[in-house]
């Protein structure tokens, strides 16, 4: 075992290199693995195919050394897993994955999503009951996921978790508003 400070590297007996998650992770993190050019169609190729490594880097106009350090972001941020020469999803990599894929929802919706924005700005003094905006939402946006998101009067903190107070209690010291670190077993 090899220790870096921040992740544990194993070397299994087939001799693939196994990164054992840290402790915590941040959002922060997450995101910044993601950020990196082409880590995002890196990832979603390793969820809808995951062809060899060669194939791959290929595919996606990498260098070996881009694409090696793009993988080693994701892995060590929690998101794939290397087994038998070929990357997947870890759990975890499948709950950013499909929060990803809500997302592109939304993009596509965007201009919908903007037209209900108008209709509701506090400048817009057109009036709407709750059941007219809610009618008005049904016929824009047909995708469920976004509908009813779109439909809550608010958005609770995560079931179990208080985010806003871990966003203004985890600023260790600092008034930056910094997205929370979960700590996970």
């Amino acid at each position: 075992m090899v220790s870096n400070g921040q992740s544990v590297h194993r070397i299994s007996a087939k001799g693939d290199i196994m990164t054992m998650v840290p402790n915590q992770l941040s959002v922060e993190d997450i995101l910044r693995a993601l950020s990196a050019g082409k880590s995002l169609v890196l990832l979603s190729t390793i969820a809808l195919s995951n062809p060899e490594s060669e194939i791959l880097m290929s595919r996606l106009g990498l260098t070996r050394k881009q694409y090696y350090s793009r993988l080693s972001a994701l892995a060590k941020a929690g998101l794939i897993k290397r087994r038998n020469k070929r990357y997947f999803l870890t759990s975890f990599g499948k709950i950013v994955y499909d929060a990803l894929m809500i997302i592109g929802k939304a993009l596509e919706n965007h201009w919908k999503l903007a037209a209900i924005d108008s209709i509701e700005s506090p400048g817009n003094n057109v009036g709407l009951s709750t059941e007219e905006r809610n009618k008005i939402i049904e016929v824009l946006i047909k995708d469920p996921e976004i509908k009813e998101s779109v439909l809550k009067e608010r958005h609770p903190a995560v079931t179990n978790n208080d985010i806003a107070a871990r966003t203004c209690n985890n600023n260790n010291g600092n008034n930056r508003g910094e997205l929370p670190t979960f700590a996970y077993s």
